[in-house]
This record gives structure tokens, C-alpha cells and sequence, in this order.
């Protein structure tokens, strides 16, 4: 790829669509700033006329999905079009996932890929940018957020660790198998298109619950199941505390792990309350 600055990418002009008229949808690669390709989507969502041409959505969702999915997932692409309702929406393969390059860092260099995607997003023209993550992109946009001030105007964080190294429950104890272990990583890339880095985290990352203390003026909404297999309600809780008055828990009664168990009257209202926070438009 040619060098250009992180989140830029050539794109083709966003055509009306003869039949609803509103504008067509964009797929590209992105360049993070480390130069790693990741697949994207751009989905304009609902437009607004005036008495001119349509205008963009005021606000733009930017969808950071959990470790092992990617842009073309099932669970990703309904999540994306529930969030379309409420403004324009972003989604993204994180490296080693997907179509993207690079190997995964399971939370760690991802912050890079969401940074070019919510620059590419900013650079449609929407007011306002909101970053949706789950489960390790719940993890990533609380780090974005934190290392990145001033780049989004509010994030929303579902099933999302407060800490690393957790091996409390199984699903988490065969994830840390299937990261740390080489047999592991051959099932990563194999069964789930997921190429994995072998190295381990040289320095530790900044930590989701001192993110979530770092993401104000940003406000932060916190979502988890109470019926989550992962990761238990201390760790929202630990999340929620540690953003104090900028920060919100919904904990969901019945709900279990990210994208899967995130139903569409809930993704509804997570798209409400991301408009409201971040500041009603005309969207």
C-alpha cells in the first residue's frame, strides 16, 4: 500500500441508491498507523434532506466486534443494521481477523485499528462519532477512548473484561488455551479465521478498568448480561465505578455474552441513549 496517513483509504464516491435514494454503502481497506490493512464498512445509514442534497447522519457508530468476528459475521452485520436506524454506521475487521492483515494482539495493537476507523468515520462529515465495542472491542474502546481524548463523543462498552489474565469461568480458560497455546492457534486460524500473535504482551496494556477512568468528558455507557458465561458482574461493575459520574451500567437481566445475546429491543436502546448522550442532531 502507498503511504498515506492512518485511517485514510481511497474510496469511491457515495452514490444515491435509484431505488431508496438514500446513499450507497463503501468497502475498503484502511491503514492503521502501524500499516496494517483492515477490512471496512461504511454504511451511511438514515440521511437527511433539507432543501438541498442529502446530508450525512449526525451521528456515526463506529462497531468494534468481539475476538473471532469480523465485518462479515452474521451477529456483526445485525448489529450494524440495528444501529442504522439511529445514524450512520462503521464496522471493521480487527487484524488477524477476517479479510484484515497482521495477527491478532487479542486488545492490544487493536487500539490502532479502531483509531483509523474512527478517523475514516469523522471523515464522512458526521458530527459526532460513537464507539460501540463487545467483549474485546468492548475492552478496545475503553482504551481508544483513554489513550485517543477528544477522538470519539461517547462510548458504549457490552460484555467487556475490567481485567486482564482472567481465568475465572471456562470459556475463558479455553480462550487463554487458544491463544497461548500453539495447537491453540492453529484452531484460531483454522476454525474461526483468526490468525493469532505468538508473542506475548511486551509492555502489559493499559488495563480496561483504568481506561474507564480515563474516558471522560466522553460518556460511557457499560452493558452486561447477568447470565454471561466470560466474565461476571464484578467486572461491569469495576468498569462503571471506575468512570464515575461519566459513566452508566445497564446490567441485562437474562443476557449472556456480546453480540449474540444483544437483542435487537437492546441494541435499539443503545442506540438511543448514544445520540441522546452524545448530543441530539437532526439525525
Amino acid at each position: 500500500m502507498s503511504n498515506r496517513p492512518a485511517g485514510h483509504a481511497t474510496r469511491s464516491t457515495i452514490r444515491p441508491n435509484s431505488e431508496t435514494g438514500q446513499a450507497a454503502g463503501v468497502r475498503t481497506f484502511l491503514r492503521t498507523a502501524d500499516g496494517i490493512a483492515v477490512d471496512s464498512v461504511y454504511d451511511p445509514g438514515p440521511v437527511v434532506y433539507e432543501t438541498g442534497p442529502a446530508a450525512p447522519a449526525e451521528t456515526v457508530f463506529v462497531v468494534a466486534h468481539g475476538f473471532t468476528g469480523d465485518v462479515d459475521r452474521p451477529h456483526v452485520r445485525r448489529v450494524a443494521r440495528a444501529l442504522a436506524a439511529y445514524g450512520a454506521v462503521v464496522t471493521f475487521s480487527f487484524r488477524g481477523h477476517g479479510a484484515s492483515g497482521g495477527r491478532s494482539t487479542v486488545g492490544d495493537r487493536e487500539v490502532l485499528d479502531l483509531a483509523a476507523a474512527v478517523d475514516w468515520a469523522r471523515g464522512f462529515g458526521h458530527a459526532r462519532v460513537v464507539s460501540v465495542g463487545f467483549s474485546m472491542g468492548g475492552s478496545v474502546v475503553l482504551r481508544h477512548a483513554a489513550l485517543h481524548p477528544g477522538t470519539v463523543d461517547a462510548v458504549v462498552s457490552v460484555s467487556s473484561p475490567a481485567r486482564w489474565y482472567y481465568r475465572g469461568t471456562a470459556p475463558m480458560r479455553r480462550l487463554h488455551w487458544l491463544v497461548t497455546r500453539p495447537s491453540g492457534r492453529l484452531v484460531g486460524r483454522y476454525g474461526f479465521r483468526t490468525r493469532i500473535h505468538h508473542r506475548d504482551w511486551d509492555p502489559v496494556p493499559l488495563s480496561p478498568v483504568e481506561a474507564a477512568a480515563r474516558t471522560a468528558p466522553a460518556p460511557l455507557l457499560v452493558v452486561h448480561g447477568d447470565s454471561d458465561g466470560y466474565f461476571p458482574l464484578d467486572h461491569p461493575r469495576m468498569l462503571a465505578d471506575a468512570a464515575g459520574e461519566a459513566g452508566e451500567l445497564w446490567l441485562e437481566p437474562g443476557m449472556g455474552h456480546a453480540e449474540n445475546a444483544a437483542g435487537d429491543e437492546l441494541l435499539a436502546r443503545i442506540g438511543r441513549w448514544a445520540r441522546a448522550r452524545a448530543g441530539r442532531g437532526t439525525d
